[in-house]
């Protein structure tokens, strides 16, 4: 049963990704989710509240999953100690998949117009930051690079700059591979103010 429901939110999950990359949230029914994913709207409602809980459980998914996939491969990094170096290849590894700009952008927008949805992803930010923190702990560590900064107040400003350079390279429409670097400089220039001299 509880396998069962899994896959139901999974795929539905799945389906409302496509959704709402093809048309955005406003345009995106739950009818049209349930008949992409091939289930009833029972099925939709036995698992989501509202589309709107839907769509912050997808923004989780999509974040958790490239936060993952850092976080593992930051302990794998080569040896080398130059920040530069280790900026380079954490954004190599965080934009290989990225979230769509644009389903953050539409999440929040509908936070600035609905109270609820706004604590709903205010606490998503909050996790999010939270699994950056621990992913700048882990480099700061293993690495010995101390920081000019509480790493929460740093985990805050490298999220504000990836974000905002997410937007920027897809209204500027480029490609992955000059969004990444595009990042790369981005954080290039940041990372260095945040990193104590020893």
């Amino acid at each position: 049963m509880a396998r069962s429901r899994e896959n139901t939110r999974a795929r539905l999950l799945e389906a409302a990704h496509e959704v709402f990359a093809e048309v955005g949230l406003d345009a995106a029914s739950v009818e049209t989710i349930c008949e992409r994913a091939g289930f009833t709207r029972g099925a939709f409602y036995s698992n989501f509240e509202s589309k709107d809980e839907l769509f912050l459980a997808l923004i989780t998914q999509l974040s958790e999953d490239k936060l993952d996939e850092v976080s593992v491969r930051v302990k794998r990094l080569s040896g080398t100690e130059d920040p530069i170096d280790l900026v380079r290849q954490i954004a190599d590894m965080s934009l290989a998949e990225r979230m769509e700009p644009e389903l953050l952008s539409e999440v929040r927008t509908q936070a600035l117009r609905d109270p609820r949805l706004a604590e709903a992803f205010l606490a998503w930010r909050a996790q999010i930051l939270g699994r950056v923190e621990t992913i700048i702990r882990e480099v700061s560590e293993l690495r010995g690079l101390p920081l000019r900064m509480p790493v929460a107040d740093a985990a805050a400003l490298l999220l504000d700059v990836s974000e905002q350079c997410s937007v920027q390279s897809a209204l500027e429409r480029l490609t992955e591979r000059q969004a990444t670097r595009a990042m790369q400089s981005r954080l290039e220039q940041v990372v260095p103010l945040l990193i104590a001299s020893t």
